[in-house]
């Protein structure tokens, strides 16, 4: 059906190439199947298309003082970019019906994400950053008042038919007045922190002579000094650094049975500092993963997590994972389906895996580890963490 369908939009052809990419089908999350190319040798020796994807502190900036927003997500966008001619041979891919080459760009190609931003960008050139911003296949329109608002997305809409965009309505938003509330760092992350707030754990005692029993507790004035202490670290550089695009940046991953850990950091002249921190309770099916696989959905997750300032870098960023069979990922023969499905998206990022020893990726781990994520661990179970002080602190 994908092949008959596509040679009939003109979006395939026959091919033949003396050499193709290998296919496997995966399923979607609706349970249809979806053809996915293994472009990985290609894309290996492709020259990278540098055109910059704006930085996501950069996009945030221009909506001071809007209270009004609509966010549209186009459809089959990158099937909207014609491949150069002469170059579709380089698409081919192989099926037990024959070989076949793209005339348009397929999702899998590591500049697809580039050249949709290119051409997006040239469309609406005369907008962006007055009422509008444009972040690969989304674009969103913001204004002041309601008014302006119907006068700006008419403006953009009869700019996106004239160009014959198509967009998915389940993924569109109209009319948004409200804004999401950002996330915060969980107290439990304090005894993980030294490398990044050295002064302050020099003195710190609240964590480290916390009781081994849990009962009796005593919170001194002592104690209370130093638990506010470190509350107010949390929200003072250099916990949390601003992202930016031109500094060497390192993604550290880790997995654990029931959860994935994550921290995005950068290096600049001061020394390495954190720009996010994140952690994901695994989903049912997720929970049957090995455990190679469960690390390797460590680092999809926390891609997709930072995607928006990883592909606007300006050059290569790496990753850490302390599973050594990973570092070798891209270039390994056979895939199972949802392996495939992620060699797919990490496609889109210029990156390198690198091996980290296990005792040296504390704060991954530490996020991956949290007790309250384990099965059969009701709301009585107390464990001899920061995260607990306040269930303690209300039973004294």
């Amino acid at each position: 059906a994908y092949i008959s369908e596509n040679l009939e939009k003109g979006f395939i052809r026959p091919s033949s190439s003396s050499t193709g990419a290998p296919v496997l089908f995966v399923k979607n999350k609706d349970g249809g199947l979806r053809l996915c190319v293994d472009y990985r040798k290609l894309n290996a020796v492709t020259r990278k298309n540098k055109y910059p994807v704006p930085p996501m502190n950069q996009i945030l900036t221009v909506f001071n003082g809007s209270s009004i927003f609509s966010k549209i997500s186009f459809h089959g966008a990158y099937k909207l970019l014609r491949i150069k001619e002469g170059d579709e041979h380089l698409t081919c891919f192989r099926t037990k019906y024959g070989s076949y080459e793209y005339l348009v760009m397929p999702f899998g190609l590591t500049n697809a994400p580039a050249s949709f931003q290119n051409l997006v960008n040239d469309i609406f050139y005369d907008l962006l950053d007055i009422y509008l911003v444009v972040y690969l296949d989304d674009i969103v329109v913001f204004s002041k008042s309601e008014e302006e608002h119907v006068t700006h997305l008419s403006t953009v809409l009869s700019r996106i038919r004239a160009n014959s965009l198509f967009a998915k309505a389940s993924k569109c938003l109209f009319h948004v007045t409200s804004k999401p509330q950002g996330s915060s760092i969980i107290p439990w992350l304090c005894q993980f922190l030294p490398p990044f707030h050295q002064e302050l754990f020099k003195e710190d005692q609240f964590t480290r002579k916390f009781p081994q029993e849990i009962f009796p507790f005593s919170l001194n004035e002592e104690a209370l000094r130093q638990f506010y202490q470190l509350k107010e670290a949390f929200t003072i550089a250099p916990i949390l650094s601003h992202f930016d695009p031109s500094l060497p940046t390192i993604v550290e991953t880790g997995a654990f049975d029931y959860a994935l850990g994550a921290v995005l950091s950068q290096i600049s002249d001061s020394g390495k500092h954190p720009i996010g921190f994140d952690s994901h309770q695994l989903l049912p099916a997720e929970l049957n993963y090995e455990m190679h696989d469960k690390e390797l959905l460590g680092i999809v997750w926390a891609l997709k997590r930072w995607r928006a300032f990883l592909l606007s870098l300006s050059s290569s960023f790496e990753v850490l994972t302390d599973h050594s069979s990973l570092v070798n990922f891209m270039s390994s023969k056979i895939l199972t389906c949802h392996q495939a499905r992620w060699a797919e998206f990490l496609s889109e990022f210029h990156f390198l895996i690198t091996y980290c020893p296990g005792h040296l990726a504390t704060l991954p781990d530490a996020l991956s580890c949290q007790d309250d994520v384990y099965p059969g661990r009701g709301e009585d179970f107390i464990s001899n963490t920061p995260m607990n002080y306040q269930k303690i602190i209300k039973k004294d």
